[in-house]
């Protein structure tokens, strides 16, 4: 048994005599009890002139203020699916302190049977209620969202998205003055587009003032039901032009960086090209089972919470993949004297949902695991294993395949051209990703990467629960894998005998028990090379040269980190928000090093996180 865990946070709503949920912090409804839906529509639908403010756009984005029981967010999603241009794509940013869960938000969307399909998707995927910014995809309709949970002022500092529209949705003012201040108004107006609209139930004239003062040109309407008055405001700035046409993509690698490259490309209406070397999974990401697992030894700083949200996202899209993920939960159990008060600072973190980490004693872990004289740990509800082969074949499905090893890249006539060692062309495109690992230092100057070999070892015996120490043991589909060696500058693929050896002591740091029923001898395995920077994170995003973008770096991490950063790669490819706040953009931006090195000499410089392409 585990140690009793934490309490989840209490849900933020009430419900009043009439059903109507109620926010016991502010006192006040979450909307209106003459019609949520239908003040939905006419206060910000209306009020942000849609649909007409989207025809013909390849691209809308919609902030929100106040994400509540997530109303204003259905009402959204069904006017797009019934008057989305062709091959738009709809962004949603929402903004939200104190999410509820979702059973409190199936009631509350309950009397709107007319949005009862979106309304069981939304739920199903219903988003995390750990601080930070969470992503919800629904490709099949054009629609991403990211749900910031945080202070709204945070959340606008650190979104770098461009709103077209804005539903200013939070609390009457008087009651949530916070979600009104004028840092906030600011934040509305940095990260608004030229020509944006806003829409509020609210006429108080502290928000009207702040509206002003920030440009926007603002006008009282007719209000919703018994109140009188609403406001309309806009942004005198001509509004953005349709945009330009898709993008050719070009990624370079068939592991799980390209993979992931390829599949949010996808998500967001392009359809890349991949070039492979050899074949699909042939490298690194070739390993018959994967740990999905974050980085702990940054514990909860911004670091940890990079990994925190890439956790996360992956653990859904594993989810939504047939026949990918093995096994759910992983145990991380002490091996340095830091460990018991860094597990302690984690699992009291906020990075993580509610009892998604729970704090393990030694007598937990060690009936958990089986193993007396165990240690403490930490047990993560949404770590993972999972099948490589199976994800690749799922995320690449359709894809435009290339099997060609590229030996350079070319600029011509606005473009890229990839090259074979015969001077032979194999493919031209406007974008190229690299996501070859140690390749792309090769392939572009000044990548900062090195080879990390590593060696798992396999044993055909019944696998434990996944668990990681000084190394890790994971279940496949056929037995037990373990390891990994890490041994930097080493390069070489081949399996070695004595790296088995080597693997087996780290299993009996972990797991003294199973290591001493197994024998080197009778063991299988196979070895990678990983690419790995000074700093051990990933590199993800543009390079010097013009539509040159990278995901690499990844270490032994990337079936973790891979589908998130592939996410911050393709949005900044395409313009579109990114799901990554700006301080962890940054954190993984390829610009940092160079950054460093000025700093040293003294020289000013500063990442930018967005490039324009």
């Amino acid at each position: 048994m585990s140690d009793p865990p934490a309490m989840p946070d209490p849900s933020p709503v009430v419900w009043d005599e009439n059903g109507t949920p109620r926010s016991p912090r502010f006192d006040d409804v979450y909307y209106s009890s003459a019609g949520g839906l239908a003040e939905a529509r006419s206060v910000f639908l209306g009020g942000c002139d849609q649909p007409r403010a989207w025809a013909g756009r390849s691209r809308f984005v919609v902030g929100e203020l106040g994400f509540g029981t997530g109303l204003n967010i259905l009402a959204l999603i069904d006017l797009w699916r019934r008057t989305r241009p062709d091959d738009g794509h709809l962004h949603i940013f929402s903004v939200e302190a104190f999410p509820m869960p979702a059973h409190d938000a199936r009631r509350a969307l309950a009397p709107w049977p007319e949005l009862a399909d979106l309304a069981d998707r939304l739920l199903a995927a219903w988003p995390r209620r750990a601080r930070g910014f969470h992503r919800l995809a629904f490709p099949d309709l054009g629609v991403t969202l990211d749900l910031a949970v945080m202070d709204a002022a945070e959340a606008l500092e650190t979104w770098t998205g461009q709103a077209d529209a804005w539903f200013l949705d939070g609390f009457s003012p008087s009651r949530n003055p916070g979600m009104w201040r004028p840092q906030v108004l600011t934040g509305v107006a940095r990260r608004s587009a030229p020509g944006a609209r806003v829409a509020t139930f609210t006429v108080a004239g502290a928000v009207r003032r702040g509206l002003e003062a920030q440009g926007f040109q603002v006008e009282k309407r007719p209000g919703f039901a018994a109140k009188r008055e609403r406001l309309e405001a806009r942004s005198p700035a001509a509004p953005q032009s349709p945009g330009a046409p898709k993008p050719r993509v070009a990624i370079i690698g068939g592991g799980i960086a390209g993979a992931s490259l390829a599949r949010a490309f996808r998500a967001l209406g392009v359809h890349p090209r991949l070039i492979e070397a050899s074949a699909v999974g042939a490298g690194a990401s070739g390993n018959t089972a994967a740990l999905v697992m974050p980085r702990l030894d940054a514990g909860d700083g911004p670091i940890g919470a990079l990994y925190a949200q890439a956790l996360a996202r992956a653990a859904d899209l594993y989810d939504q993949t047939p026949g990918a993920v093995i096994a759910n939960g992983a145990d991380q159990i002490e091996v340095g004297p830091k460990d018991p008060s860094r597990f302690d600072r984690i699992a009291r973190s906020d990075l993580f949902e509610a009892a998604a980490v729970d704090r393990l004693s030694p007598a937990a872990t060690a009936a958990r695991l089986a193993e007396p004289g165990a240690v403490g740990g930490l047990a993560f509800r949404d770590a993972r294993v999972v099948e490589p082969a199976a994800v690749l074949e799922a995320w690449l499905d359709g894809v435009d395949l290339i099997i060609g090893a590229v030996e350079t890249i070319e600029a011509a006539d606005g473009a890229w051209r990839l090259i074979d060692a015969d001077g032979r062309e194999i493919a031209r495109a406007d974008i190229v990703c690299l996501a070859c690992g140690l390749n792309a230092a090769r392939l572009a100057p000044d990548i900062p990467l090195t080879a990390l070999r590593g060696q798992v070892s396999l044993a055909a015996v019944a696998p434990p629960a996944a668990v990681i120490g000084g190394g890790y043991a994971i279940p496949t589909r056929q037995g037990l894998l373990f390891g990994a060696t890490h041994d930097r500058d080493d390069a070489d693929d081949g399996v070695r005998s004595e790296d088995h050896r080597r693997n087996l002591d780290l299993l009996a740091t972990i797991l003294p028990g199973l290591a001493a029923r197994l024998d080197a001898a009778d063991m299988t395995g196979r070895a990678g090379v990983r690419a790995v920077t000074p700093d051990f994170l990933p590199l993800a995003g543009p390079l010097a040269a013009p539509r040159l973008f990278i995901l690499s770096g990844l270490g032994s991490r990337g079936f973790c980190a891979a589908p998130l950063r592939a996410e911050h790669v393709a949005a900044l490819v395409l313009g579109a928000p990114s799901p990554l706040p700006a301080p962890l953009a940054e954190i993984v931006h390829p610009g940092r090093f160079a950054v460093r090195r000025n700093r040293r000499l003294g020289r000013s410089a500063k990442v930018q996180v967005v490039d324009p392409t």
